[in-house]
């Protein structure tokens, strides 16, 4: 998958919690877990807004798109 999910760096980075993050964004502990851990499809643009606005960062800093041509491949072949 060429989505990367760099959330768990920028909290390091910032020193708080994944419990404190949630609860100041108004999500459970368990819809955090999965999005950290890239098990999700997706995630809302409120969401997103949030979790920028309580880490003071960019959607950039959450997420980093690493380009690999296989994985644009495969999802042209799975569209027919």
């Amino acid at each position: 998958m060429p989505i990367r999910i760099t959330f768990d760096a920028l909290l390091a980075r910032k020193g708080m919690k994944a419990k404190h993050v949630a609860a100041l964004i108004g999500v459970s502990e368990t819809q955090l877990s999965l999005f950290r851990s890239g098990k999700v499809r997706g995630i809302r643009f409120s969401t997103l807004a949030k979790l920028c606005a309580v880490l003071e960062c960019q959607p950039g800093d959450l997420v980093v798109y690493d380009a690999d041509p296989l994985d644009l491949q495969a999802a042209d072949d799975g569209d027919d």
